[in-house]
């Protein structure tokens, strides 16, 4: 406890003395004060060491000390307030001295009480800052001895700042702890000691006038309470304590909760409800204080323009919706089949939801109605999916049922924890979704349901049909139809199934089946049929009948409606017989995870934890991999069910890609270490082995990340790696592991305790065998084969396994070990003489039996087979025919070779050391028949969207391609083109998209072209590969489809009438139906491609000068035609305002998208500030001012939308789990340090001084009206340099704003702008 300084005896008798006299002599107070103050002066001046200063602590504190209690007479407090009057003491310092001896003796001494009330009126609000040094050290030891505050709140360096809203802050608790200790309702955590004084029985007539007094005194109290706190500057005072002092500030918050609970029911509190009442308004006005700009200005119409309110916003630009337009992009990314999420995509839209809901000032119902559109619209634009590898209308319609429900479910159950919303006209969350949905009935086109959804909506429209006619019969069982009832079906569309989702995660409750029109009943019949139909496959499981033939066909085909379903389900595939593991698993696999959204987040759990069956612990040996062999009929069904693309990117959407492969990996290490049993031949789809375990957990493995990355994206882009960073098993296993130290200690929810992942940490060392072939592959990407190290095993392995592949095309192999003395280029590897005549280093029964040997030693050993293969072929002594049969008969033997074929042959087109092959329909198969009608239909396509190839594949040219390319494409149309093949057809099938792609756009025609040929249906999909190709060197289509995709969404410039009929907005951007190749949009091709960009800082640089030149162009076509000034009416102001917005929202929408977190931070840290350093052409006239003026808006915009959209604009958001927030915080502060070096002249800019001020004025009001938790993330001493800058400019409130935001170390430089 720190001691309170105290003045010198000599000077408390010099000033007693001098006020003793005056005070005879008549003298008026401030003739005392006068001469009071030269007793000081003298003093101070014989001190050499303090100086000469006022105001003056000592004197504050002999007047203090005198008045309370020894001459505690009229004079002496006029005297005080003449001293307080003139500066002559400090008033805070006073009040602090008064605080500590009046309040303790306020019923002793009512009339000091009385007077000390008066002061804290009057004085509170009404003191300058101290200039720092001698004076203001001394004040604050006084202050600080008389009321301890760093003791009390507990701050360990207190500034003078800090003394000032703490000394507030006490002062108001300390009123309300008298106030309520005087109308008999003590606080229970204050521990203060109250002088009563002496009671006297007379009751005389000064007796009477004190009880009075201390009465009226409490009624004051009150009074001064709610005059200080109306005031604005204790309000910001106030709402510093609540930012930077959450403990203190709730001690506040329980006085005003105790003092609620009250009022009513004591008679003394209830005479004083107006002023209470007034008083809990301004505490909570505190709170709630933020930044409003001058609404007359353009900087309050940009911060202040709401996101659908605005008038202008239907007629220009992107329409009424181009706000919301991130949900659209965010949701179609997602369907992107190359794009596995880093976490759990609810968590991301949940953020997103609250990040728009802010950023758009937009109420819930309009958040809500905005999410639910946009994932109609993603059904509706999938509704007629093209064959092929690519996630089809399930994915979609999870994102939908399951996705979007899981992401408005936080938001509902916070809310219903905290506070309830009432009284106000504000609607609840939950209100504001049940209106949202009701509303959704108009938009018909939305929701009417694709063709394989119709009877699923019928279903669930038929059952709200059961519910509300069983109600009105007053029937036990609501869900279901009688059979004494007539049977109802209903039409439904995807609003029923939209309403079923909420109502089974309590969203909203059964209420929604009564809202008029919901249930439309459309026939009424008595046929027994009909009723049967209800009958759920389910029901009789769970009664108990046997998984066999059609139930388990049924069961398969219908979806799970209930957890107890799923549970018993899991306990049969763990637990029961083969025949009834199998079963049980495929059921899982089945409708219920693709379509049983409403408990689907417990399915993919449930699935992904059969991968990690449990195992016996009695093994009599350590690392025996056999206890996974009871479980492999269970592993294989479950594995061959997920290899379907749908149900991959299913997982994915959950969040659940490196829990999958943390379960896969001891799979793979253990079924890759068992040979195969003697009668295996070739691998069967429907055969379970070792051999088709193993490649299906393998296979399923490398699919989850890029394992075939090719050398060349080493060196693209100067940061190691394309825009958008590939995802490798490094990567996976990390965001897995963080995960689950991020959850320790978190307790699970009942709901979902059946289906807890294991909670352990997975490294890639606890799997030797997966190691090492991690690392032989990275080996290969990266360098030659000659530069792998060669066990003999290794080449034994190889021999055995070339002999076992052309056995049957009456080849001779010349042993692996003997061609690698010649090197990786010997032509002697393979001849075609007989079989008589092969090496005497291999058998005859080696020949003639294929290599069983375990998985892992296969895989090691095929990267020396393929060399061998492509050296001859190379070299003419193996025909491209054998090659491809060779190749396919390794596969047919070995699925999982697929990997380490597309894998070698990737690297090896890369480096580009092997010749081009003739595709002449001869020795490799042509694709002259499509080639040209190929190219032809792309070209259209490009067209469509804006983009101009120039290249084209010359006629009369025979088509080549390189050996590994050719090897590889004739490979992948070997395949048939069913299910059974899509776990390997999938993987060489995406890795031969990113090579033909790697080599140059041509010969992505030619691969196109040949699946064409090959499957007629496939040709859509071939299309849709085909357009990625030119983007990844060619940087004028990014540039085009960026331009393209700006002038979809934005509409015409020109103010015409073409403006009102055009496609605008998110259907003129993404469309909002089913399209075909030929009328693809630009933003779908945009999704599509942009993971092939491999420029970020080009890509950044083109989105940037978009911006910017849209915003201008768009700006000057609303000022032309008016007066060169801009006119500030409000029409044209707010849609000149809404175009910013729209410009600024879709190019920070196309950045993140394309390249997420490092495009952001491109943005900031070098394509902005390059932009506003560089010289800028300056036309003269106002509205090139103007132009300039928006143009640094949008660039604010741009900035903040960008980092809001990837971050999230909380402290601790979803987004900060999936990019660092370090990141985040680097950029913000980095910007703003730039800013401040600008103002202070330390840096010279080039572009227009109308842009700067526009930029840092809008880019700051973002970050105080949206995000202020970005702010702490500054330091100090720029926010004080800024601040100095904006009150320049005479932004004041602005600065004053942004201090408040600084935390404790920023409470003085606040004080110090207020006072």
């Amino acid at each position: 406890m720190e001691v309170s300084p105290s003045p010198t005896p000599d000077l408390d008798r010099t000033v007693m003395a001098a006020v003793t006299a005056s005070e005879t002599r008549g003298d008026p107070p401030f003739a005392c004060a006068v001469e009071v103050s030269r007793c000081c002066v003298s003093d101070e001046s014989s001190d050499s060491g303090s100086g000469s200063a006022f105001p003056s602590a000592e004197l504050a504190s002999i007047l203090v000390s005198n008045l309370c209690f020894s001459h505690n007479t009229p004079f002496m407090w006029k005297l005080l307030e003449q001293a307080m009057a003139n500066r002559l003491v400090y008033p805070l310092q006073v009040l602090a001295l008064l605080t500590s001896r009046v309040i303790p003796n306020r019923r002793a001494q009512p009339e000091a009480y009385r007077l000390f009330l008066e002061l804290i009126r009057r004085y509170s609000l009404s003191f300058s800052v101290v200039e720092a040094g001698y004076c203001r050290r001394r004040i604050m030891k006084y202050i600080e001895g008389a009321m301890q505050l760093s003791r009390t709140y507990q701050v360990e360096e207190i500034d003078f700042g800090t003394s000032v809203v703490l000394f507030v802050f006490s002062t108001i608790t300390t009123l309300i702890d008298c106030a309520l200790e005087d109308y008999g309702l003590p606080f229970a955590s204050q521990s203060r000691v109250v002088n009563e004084g002496s009671q006297s029985s007379d009751l005389d007539a000064r007796g009477k006038h004190r009880d009075h007094l201390k009465e009226s005194n409490a009624f004051m109290a009150l009074e001064a309470l709610e005059n200080i706190s109306s005031e604005k500057k204790i309000q910001i005072l106030l709402h510093l304590v609540y930012l930077n002092m959450p403990g203190p500030f709730n001690n506040l918050l329980q006085r005003l909760r105790f003092i609620e609970a009250h009022k009513l029911s004591t008679n003394s509190l209830a005479a004083v409800n107006h002023l209470l009442e007034k008083f809990f308004f301004n505490i909570q006005k505190a709170m709630n204080l933020e930044y409003l700009p001058n609404k007359r200005s353009i900087l309050g119409y940009l911060l202040n323009t709401g996101s659908m309110n605005s008038p202008p916003s239907l007629l220009i630009g992107a329409g009424k919706g181009g706000c919301w337009i991130i949900f659209d992009i965010f949701m179609e990314n997602s369907m992107e089949r190359k794009t596995f999420c880093p976490g759990a995509v609810f968590e991301k839209l949940t953020e997103l939801i609250t990040t728009l809901q802010i950023i758009n000032q937009a109420s819930w119902q309009e958040t809500f109605q905005a999410l639910w559109l946009s994932a109609l619209r993603l059904v509706q634009r999938g509704r007629e999916p093209m064959i092929g590898p690519i996630p089809h209308l399930d994915s979609r319609m999870c994102m939908l049922l399951a996705i979007v429900p899981l992401s408005i479910a936080p938001l509902v159950k916070e809310e219903s924890k905290t506070s309830i919303a009432g009284g106000n006209g504000i609607l609840s969350k939950k209100q504001s979704l049940v209106a949202c949905l009701q509303s959704l009935r108009q938009f018909s086109s939305l929701l009417s349901p694709p063709l394989a959804m119709v009877d699923i909506t019928n279903n669930a429209a038929t059952k709200a049909a059961s519910f509300v006619r069983n109600f009105k019969a007053g029937s036990g069982n609501l869900g279901m139809m009688s059979s004494n009832y007539s049977s109802v079906k209903a039409v439904g569309n995807l609003l029923h199934l939209v309403v079923e989702a909420c109502i089974t995660r309590d969203l909203i409750d059964t209420s929604a089946y009564f809202w008029p029109g919901y249930v439309l009943p459309s026939v009424v019949t008595k046929d027994l049929d009909l009723i049967l139909i209800q009958d759920s496959p389910w029901l009789s499981f769970m009664q108990g009948a046997p998984l066999t033939g059609p139930l388990q066909i049924a069961l398969m085909a219908t979806p799970a409606t209930s957890i107890k379903e799923l549970e018993k389900l899991n306990l049969l595939a763990l637990n029961g017989t083969k025949e009834e593991r199998t079963a049980a698993s495929k059921i899982l696999c089945g409708a219920s995870l693709t379509r049983g959204w409403n408990i689907q987040e417990c399915v993919v759990r449930i699935v992904v934890k059969l991968l990690s069956p449990p195992l016996l612990s009695d093994s009599p040996v350590s690392g025996d991999t056999s206890c996974y062999l009871p479980h492999m009929h269970m592993l294989s069904a479950v594995l061959s069910c997920l290899a379907h693309v749908d149900v991959i990117h299913i997982l994915s959407l959950h969040g659940l890609v490196s829990e999958v492969a943390a379960a896969l990996m001891p799979l793979c290490e253990a079924f890759g270490t068992m040979p195969p049993p003697p009668s295996y031949q070739s691998s069967n789809v429907d055969e379970v082995t070792v051999y088709s375990v193993f490649s299906f957990a393998f296979l399923f493995l490398i699919r989850l990340y890029k394992f075939y990355g090719p050398a060349q994206e080493l060196l693209v882009s100067g940061r190691g790696g394309p825009v958008r960073p590939e995802t490798t098993l490094d990567c996976l296993l990390l965001m897995r592991n963080n995960h689950v130290r991020n959850n320790e200690g978190h307790v699970a929810n009942d709901t979902y305790s059946v289906h807890e992942l294991p909670c352990h940490s997975v490294y890639i060392d606890s799997f030797p065998k997966l190691r090492n072939w991690y690392f032989q592959n990275q080996a290969c990407v990266a360098s030659v084969i000659s530069g792998l190290c060669k066990s003999k095993p290794c080449c034994q392995v190889a021999n055995l396994i070339l002999n076992m592949i052309f056995r049957k095309i009456n080849k001779v192999v010349v042993p692996v070990s003997t061609s690698m003395s010649s090197g990786a280029g010997s032509a002697s590897t393979m001849t075609s003489s007989s079989r008589s005549e092969s090496s005497g280093s291999v058998s005859d029964d080696s020949c003639q039996r294929p290599p069983l040997l375990p998985a892992w030693d296969m895989l090691e050993a095929i990267p020396f087979v393929l060399e061998a293969f492509l050296t001859a072929c190379a070299y003419g002594q193996l025909s491209s025919r054998d090659l491809t049969t060779g190749l396919r008969n390794l596969v047919d033997f070995f699925p999982a070779s697929v990997a380490t074929i597309t894998s070698y042959f990737s690297a090896e087109i890369t480096r580009g050391v092997w010749k081009s092959v003739g595709m002449n329909g001869t020795e490799w198969p042509s694709p002259a028949e499509a080639l040209y009608t190929f190219e032809s239909e792309i070209k259209e396509v490009f067209a469509h969207v804006g983009v101009n190839i120039q290249n084209s594949y010359p006629r009369g040219t025979p088509p080549t391609l390189p050996l590994p390319l050719a090897a590889l494409g004739s490979l992948t149309i070997t395949f048939n083109m069913d299910k059974k093949s899509d776990y390997t057809r999938d993987v060489v099938g995406e890795a031969l998209e990113n090579c033909a792609a790697g080599c140059s756009w041509l010969s992505m025609l030619i691969i196109g072209s040949l699946w064409t040929q090959k499957a007629r249906k496939w040709h859509d999909f071939a299309i849709y590969v085909a357009t990625c190709a030119p983007f990844i060197h060619m940087k004028d289509p990014v540039a085009q489809l960026m331009h393209s995709c700006f002038k979809a969404f934005l509409g015409p410039a020109s103010r015409d009438g073409s403006s009102l009929t055009s496609v605008r907005g998110v259907v003129g951007l993404l469309g909002q139906c089913a399209s075909n190749n030929s009328d693809l949009h630009p933003g779908l091709l945009f999704v599509r491609t942009c993971h092939t960009f491999q420029d970020p800082h080009f890509c950044s640089d083109v989105i940037f000068k978009l911006v910017i030149e849209w915003s201008g162009k768009l700006a000057d076509e609303q000022i032309c035609g008016s007066p060169t000034q801009l006119k500030f009416g409000r029409v044209s102001l707010a849609a000149t305002i809404c175009i910013v917005r729209q410009v600024a929202i879709i190019g920070a929408s196309l950045l993140c998208v394309a390249g997420r977190a490092l495009l952001v931070q491109i943005l900031f840290e070098e394509t902005v500030p390059t932009s506003l350093l560089s010289q800028h052409e300056i036309r003269p006239g106002q509205v090139e001012s103007i132009s300039s003026m928006l143009q640094g808006y949008a660039i604010s915009y741009l900035m903040f939308f960008s980092t809001a959209i990837v971050w999230g604009i909380g402290a601790n958001s979803a987004g900060c789990k999936f990019w660092s927030s370090e990141g985040r915080a680097r950029m913000i502060s980095s910007h703003l340090d730039f800013i401040a070096r600008v103002l202070e002249g330390r840096i010279v800019l080039g572009c227009d001084p109308s842009m700067w001020k526009a930029h840092v004025l809008c880019f700051v009001g973002l970050l105080v009206r949206f995000a202020p938790a970005w702010v702490m993330s500054a330091k100090l001493d720029t926010l004080r340099k800024i601040s100095s800058g904006l009150r320049i400019w005479h932004e004041f409130d602005l600065a004053l704003s942004l201090l408040k935001l600084g935390g404790m170390g920023a409470i003085e430089a606040v004080v110090e702008s207020l006072f």
